[in-house]
């Protein structure tokens, strides 16, 4: 169920629930649909895993040649046992890790984004968030401008499994770093 939240705007604040943003530094405000990163999240999966299985398998063989270098002695057995149940548990962990991810929603959000680090994202009817990014862009325009309206709280397990910003395509050159204007 989706949780309410206040967002005001006072003469030269932006509130989003608990958190202040000065008018003057907001630097965008915009709308767009948060994507799951599933594709990088299914690859990270088959990248752990192969390496998770290779190193059980390492540990095997060279427990085996250890095994049979000390003439059959007992004791080895008991390690290459535990590679094994470690390794099954690994890849349960990174198959759950996958499917957290690859069965996450996508959610339509509104993002503040401040001069520094600082972005609020919050959810709602997406024509109700487009309207309200053109009233906080008023509002910035405008200082004597106040305005209160309820949006959802967005809950999401893990940022990071998502991808946020624009999207660009680049071609030709290397190490491409930055933003260069036109």
């Amino acid at each position: 169920m989706p949780v309410p939240l206040d967002l005001v705007v006072t003469k030269r604040l932006l509130w989003v629930a608990g958190a202040a943003y000065p008018l003057q530094n907001v630097a965008r405000v915009y709308t767009f649909v948060l994507h799951p990163r599933r594709g990088e999240a299914v690859a990270r999966f088959f990248k752990r895993s192969t390496l998770a299985v290779l190193v059980a398998m390492a540990f095997t063989v060279f427990g085996g040649m250890a095994g049979y270098l000390a003439r059959g002695e007992e004791g080895f057995e008991g390690i290459i046992t535990f590679v094994w149940v470690a390794t099954v548990a690994a890849l349960v962990f990174f198959l759950a890790d996958m499917l957290v991810v690859a069965t996450a929603s996508s959610h339509f959000v509104m993002a503040v984004e401040s001069n520094g680090r600082s972005t609020a994202l919050v959810t709602g009817d997406p024509a109700h968030l487009n309207q309200l990014v053109q009233q906080i862009a008023h509002a910035i325009e405008n200082p004597e401008t106040e305005l209160s309206v309820r949006v959802e709280k967005l809950t999401i397990s893990n940022p990071s499994n998502y991808y946020f910003g624009d999207a660009v395509n680049m071609y030709g050159g290397q190490g491409n770093v930055g933003m260069s204007g036109l």
